[in-house]
């Protein structure tokens, strides 16, 4: 019987099983942990599981940490033993209160002011727990209890008075195997997706390295000839333009817009290649009536310094951005694919070299003179084609790696919500 198909049996048993719904401080001990600064954090020592640490790095469970603490600071700080549970309290968001982490690690460790431990009894299962946490049920309950409005916390006190389900130990026992095989394999995938990553960085900076290159086979046949490159300067292949912001105080360059006008939230939440924004501003805030053509490249010159997307569709993007358009007579020797693999040089070139001044930014004579390679249009489309299937495989959220994870996480997210919803 396969995965899916265990988890759907359990849901219907869990939909009769017998269940009690009891506080938490009833099923086990909740402690509030100390305070713990920078300057207390060491090389080595007793583990310390800070803030940050508890879901960032480990998931669900970890038997290790990241920081230690001195054996002299440990001996007065709240003891964390295997099993027990490390819930985040008080963070700037509340999204972020209430992730729980499983410690297993075989060596006593501490924890900061910001997390309560929770040491489970013989009723509940604390991985059951840690799960149940994720949950909307949970969510909600412990909205309930929240205190402050920059800092968010929810205390031990109240943590210990959230209701949670208490079915018998062999059905807690059978979900968190069932969760456990859902949270692997996106796991699994993950691993996947950073082993791509790294593989993709390497092949493109080799494919674009063109000063250092060994000429030699490489993917798909790619062999290059460093005696038919030409090179330039990005100010002799590009015009530049710098982008801007319309008034906000005028309504009418902001309602009813149909030219796109993108910003650094475009590339966050879309990608580098993009045909559409998430905001639009009207004809009227056009300067000159002119936009930005179609297929340039945005480079951004300040602020989030050398984030980078092709933008296929006419445009126009706020003063963050600097917008890289083909000159006519560079149109037949260089591809805007090419070029876009290739701003990926330039962009680490600009994080190096900002101008010192209040609010960084890059220094734009140099960047004019950033030199271009020009191979020839086969060799160019050679390099786009094997760039092209990394970058599907990484980034894609359609077809590639990231589909695959997204679509994993649903699944996982559908049966942990099904599987702890007990009446």
């Amino acid at each position: 019987m396969d995965m899916q198909s265990k988890a759907k049996k359990l849901i219907e048993m869990i939909q009769t099983a017998p269940v009690e719904w009891k506080p938490l401080g009833e099923v086990g001990l909740l402690v509030r942990g100390n305070g713990l600064q920078k300057k207390d954090f060491t090389e080595s020592g007793v583990p310390a599981i800070h803030y940050g640490q508890i879901y960032t790095y480990y998931g669900n469970q970890t038997d290790k940490t990241l920081s230690f603490v001195s054996p002299e600071l440990a001996e007065k700080l709240k003891k964390v033993d295997k099993g027990d549970v490390v819930i985040t309290n008080t963070s700037e968001n509340i999204e972020d209160v209430g992730k729980a982490l499983l410690y297993l690690g075989e060596e006593q460790a501490v924890t900061g002011g910001h997390a309560t431990i929770f040491k489970p009894s013989k009723e509940i299962v604390g991985k059951f727990f840690v799960y149940f946490t994720q949950t909307e049920i949970f969510d909600k309950a412990k909205r309930k209890f929240v205190k402050g409005t920059k800092v968010i916390d929810v205390s031990a006190t109240d943590m210990a008075k959230i209701k949670i389900p208490i079915p018998p130990l062999e059905t807690q026992q059978k979900i968190v195997k069932i969760l456990d095989k859902f949270t692997e394999l996106e796991a699994t995938l993950e691993a996947e997706l950073a082993l791509r990553k790294r593989q993709y960085r390497y092949y493109r900076d080799f494919l674009l390295d063109f000063d250092n290159q060994i000429v030699g086979g490489i993917a798909d046949g790619y062999q290059c000839r460093l005696k038919d490159v030409v090179w330039k300067t990005l100010g002799e292949v590009f015009d530049l333009k710098n982008g801007y912001t319309p008034s906000k105080s005028n309504k009418e360059y902001w309602e009813n817009g149909s030219i796109p006008w993108f910003r650094m939230e475009d590339i966050r939440e879309n990608g580098r290649i993009l045909d559409n924004s998430l905001q639009h501003i009207s004809k009227s805030a056009v300067k000159g009536g002119k936009l930005f053509p179609a297929n340039s490249i945005i480079m951004a010159t300040s602020a989030t310094i050398g984030e980078h997307a092709l933008i296929t569709v006419p445009f126009l993007a706020n003063q963050r951005f600097t917008s890289l358009s083909l000159k006519p007579e560079f149109a037949d020797k260089l591809s805007i694919y090419f070029l876009y693999y290739y701003c990926f040089n330039l962009s680490e070139w600009c994080k190096k070299n900002t101008t010192t001044s209040s609010f960084a930014s890059v220094d734009m004579n140099g960047f004019k003179r950033f030199p271009i390679s020009i191979p020839p249009l086969p060799e160019q489309e050679k390099i786009i084609a094997i760039l092209d299937k990394f970058d599907t495989l990484t980034h894609s959220i359609s077809e590639g790696l990231p589909h695959e994870i997204a679509l994993c996480r649903k699944q996982y997210e559908y049966y942990r919500e099904q599987l702890l919803a007990f009446r």
